[in-house]
């Protein structure tokens, strides 16, 4: 019994020692096999991370090799363009050249040209010579002579045009040096003289029968009149008008508006004369101060008295040939500043000698004395510049200049005076001016044409281009603006202009 119960014992002890390796080795062999799942799973990762190292790396390469190849391509076309620059310059070089070439070519035909014509030249004078030669064997010493002398005429009459030309052209090249003396020295000869005063008044009268009423009884209205203003009141057979005449245009000023408003009101007797007078001249006393305070100030002169200012004011009045007198010597002022600055001159004394040139036409006198004299008179006694003074008296060439801005004010004055426009011109005066100028054209030889145009501003003439060369039609202006300057008056100046035209007409039959 123990015997078997051992043997049982030795069996379920080898039963349990089997199940146990049994199991042991299950286990060995499921953990083996969990451990050849992690190993072939970590194999699958390591070979995937391989995988993609390669593919990275084959990726790097091939973005290597791509780069490498576009910039050998770069390296490439950089080298073709260098290629075709190079090739492009030799082209430009050899088209240069062949230009070189052609123009070479061409100046060597000209040249040949040229030569060949010269040639002529000589052939055709040659023969010419010889028949001079001929022609002097058969003349007489004196035919010889006459015909030599004539030749050497011509010729240097031919050169000394020339050489004028040229010296013409040369000082033409200078005049911006020259600007200072031909401003100053060149315009004063446009100088004008001094011209006459509108003296008289005429006034509207609304009927004949005023004429009476402005007589009055025995004449006291107009003896009124007469004595308050200091005008003389002129009452003819002139219908429906009356007219005042005086010297002093304020004081004809005065009359002819105090003799306006008498009109108009009716009431006209010795008390209401006087009335209507000392109320006009008030009025026009100050429109005289006003007047000259505004030139003054628009000029910007300073410190100027209240005697100068007022007789400047009385030139607002006065008329010289339809042209104001206060405005003229506005206008005289800017343009002596104007020129007294492009030369270099004092501008103020100018300006200031400009405005005041024509002050003795403003002063209060009785006497007939030169305007001029009086005007210096005045600016020597209220202290002006010594140079204004002469400006003044010297504008009209009553003495010598003795400065530079007297003459820019005589230049100013005779541009103001002379423009067009500035003075009236009568229409005889100005008919006989153009048919003088046509007339002294049509004197010289050569001339076939002249006409007088821009109101006499220019003179243009056509000539024969058979008679005159070039030469001939420089000499032919010169000559026909010297007796323009010589013989006529004119404002301004006079353009010449000679038209030589030569025309060849042929048909195709």
């Amino acid at each position: 019994m123990d015997v078997i119960i051992q043997i049982l014992l030795c069996l379920g002890c080898a039963a349990i020692g089997w199940i146990v390796r049994w199991i042991y080795g299950r286990f060995k062999l499921t953990s083996i096999e969990q451990k050849a799942v992690r190993l072939n799973q970590e194999a699958i990762k390591e070979a995937e991370a391989k995988s993609r190292e390669l593919v990275l790396e084959t990726k790097d390469q091939l973005l290597k090799e791509q780069q490498q190849q576009e910039r050998e391509a770069r390296e490439r076309r950089s080298e073709l363009q260098r290629s075709e620059r190079r090739l492009q310059l030799k082209e430009e070089n050899l088209e240069r050249k062949q230009a070189e070439l052609d123009a070479a070519r061409r100046q060597q035909q000209d040249k040949e040209t040229r030569l060949a014509g010269r040639e002529k030249d000589l052939q055709d004078r040659e023969l010419e010579c010889e028949e001079r030669i001929a022609r002097i064997a058969s003349l007489s010493r004196e035919e010889a002579k006459r015909l030599i002398m004539e030749a050497m005429q011509a010729e240097a009459e031919h050169d000394a045009q020339t050489i004028l030309n040229k010296v013409e052209q040369e000082t033409q090249a200078k005049a911006d040096k020259l600007a200072r003396d031909i401003v100053v020295t060149t315009i004063q000869r446009v100088a004008t003289e001094v011209c006459s005063d509108v003296t008289v008044s005429s006034i509207s009268l609304p009927g004949d029968e005023m004429k009476g009423r402005i007589i009055g009884r025995e004449g006291r209205n107009i003896r009124a009149l007469e004595t308050l203003t200091g005008v003389d009141v002129i009452i003819d057979d002139t219908p429906e008008a009356v007219v005042i005449s005086c010297f002093d245009p304020v004081k004809k000023e005065i009359a002819r508006v105090a003799l306006e408003r008498l009109v108009q009101d009716g009431r006209i007797h010795p008390a209401r004369i006087e009335e209507i007078v000392a109320k006009v001249t008030k009025e026009i006393t100050k429109v005289t101060v006003e007047e000259g305070e505004k030139v003054v100030f628009d000029l910007g002169i300073r410190n100027i008295s209240q005697e100068t200012v007022k007789s400047l004011g009385r030139l607002y009045f006065r008329t010289s040939y339809g042209q104001n007198v206060l405005a003229h010597s506005r206008e005289v002022a800017v343009i002596a500043g104007m020129i007294a600055a492009e030369v270099g001159a004092d501008v103020d004394i100018a300006r200031r000698g400009g405005l005041l040139h024509d002050i003795g036409k403003g002063i209060e006198t009785e006497g007939d004395a030169n305007h001029a004299e009086m005007g210096a008179d005045l600016a020597r006694r209220l202290g002006e510049d010594p140079r204004i003074v002469n400006a003044i008296q010297a504008h009209h060439n009553d003495i010598e200049p003795s400065c530079i801005e007297s003459i820019i004010v005589q230049i100013a004055d005779a541009i103001s005076a002379a423009r067009p426009g500035a003075r009236r011109e009568t229409l005889d005066n100005y008919i006989k001016r153009l048919e003088n100028l046509e007339q002294i054209a049509m004197s010289f030889e050569g001339v076939d044409k002249a006409y007088a145009i821009q109101a006499g501003r220019e003179l243009r003439i056509l000539v024969n281009s058979d008679l005159v060369d070039d030469a001939k039609s420089k000499e032919i202006a010169k000559g026909i603006a010297q007796r323009v300057e010589a013989e006529l008056r004119y404002p301004g100046r006079i353009k010449v202009t000679i038209i030589r035209e030569t025309r060849v007409v042929e048909y195709a039959r």
